[in-house]
């Protein structure tokens, strides 16, 4: 089975480059990498082809003009590029860990969508890593057991085994864990429901909505907790101006059943926006 990853980012190169030194090690050649660029400014793409890693397999860079937190309509022009029939969707500062592209493509079952989970670094590890361009993914777990011990990663699950024999399905929906920036979803899913809704601005909760119009579609929640860690590099924390109406829009959607996306991809124009080779 081959993958579609889709790699949402906005002006930040350093971070969307150790993303991506990651996913470069892990993919095959019938994979597929597509970075969902939200209108990231000239010099940050620039910097971005100059440094790109060379992959095994097709990479692009689909932009589109900055409107502000517009994560949703990024995330679904690249879907819309997709060629592989399951989606992977990271966010540009979620370093995967060493078995994320194995273990992602073990945790793909027809009839479920994948959620994963993440570990924090602090701005003092976030700076380190970035400015030695070091592979989050290659490093030893001592250097894991001392970064948790100083207080500058918040946790060690990516160090425990994975138990390969417990599946973690929920069918009910629940808030707890929800993660667009590790989650796994068969294409015909995502389309089925009309990807993320674009209704969503600013920060909060459309991958609550997305999942909770799986469930609404009968698809069933599969945790990927231990499996599929990503390490979250530090950044400021983005305004929350519309959480409230975001979160009581998920609210009312969870009584009445909504399974297609109010603005979705069949919304997205096909004029808008450039998709590049890297």
């Amino acid at each position: 089975m081959n993958i579609s990853f889709i790699v949402l980012t906005y002006n930040r190169p350093d971070a969307l480059l150790a993303v991506l030194r990651s996913l470069a090690d892990q993919c095959r050649p019938g994979d597929q990498v597509l970075v969902a660029d939200d209108g990231s400014r000239a010099h940050c793409v620039e910097l971005l082809r100059d440094q790109v890693p060379s992959f095994p397999c097709p990479i692009s860079h689909v932009w589109h003009e900055d409107r502000g937190f517009t994560a949703s309509a990024a995330r679904n022009r690249a879907a819309l590029q997709a060629s592989e029939s399951y989606l992977v969707f990271l966010d540009g500062d979620c370093v995967p860990g060493p078995a994320f592209v194995e273990n992602h493509r073990a945790l793909a079952e027809r009839g479920c969508f994948v959620n994963g989970s993440r570990v924090l670094l602090d701005k003092a590890l976030t700076e380190f890593v970035l400015a030695d361009k070091l592979n989050l993914a290659r490093l030893p777990a001592s250097f894991w057991v001392r970064a948790w011990f100083s207080g500058h990663a918040n946790k060690l699950h990516h160090l425990l085994p994975w138990p390969r024999n417990w599946r973690g399905i929920h069918r009910v929906f629940s808030w707890r864990g929800i993660r667009s920036c590790n989650f796994g979803v068969w294409r015909d899913d995502f389309f089925g429901v009309n990807g993320f809704d674009q209704v969503f601005h600013g920060w909060g909760h459309e991958d609550a909505d997305l999942v909770l119009r799986l469930h609404h579609a009968g698809r069933a929640r599969k945790n990927g907790f231990l499996a599929t860690e990503v390490f979250h590099l530090w950044h400021p924390e983005n305004p929350r101006l519309n959480e409230s109406i975001n979160r009581a829009r998920v609210m009312e959607r969870r009584d009445t059943g909504t399974l297609w996306a109010e603005s979705g991809l069949s919304q997205i124009a096909a004029s808008e926006g450039t998709v590049t080779p890297l």
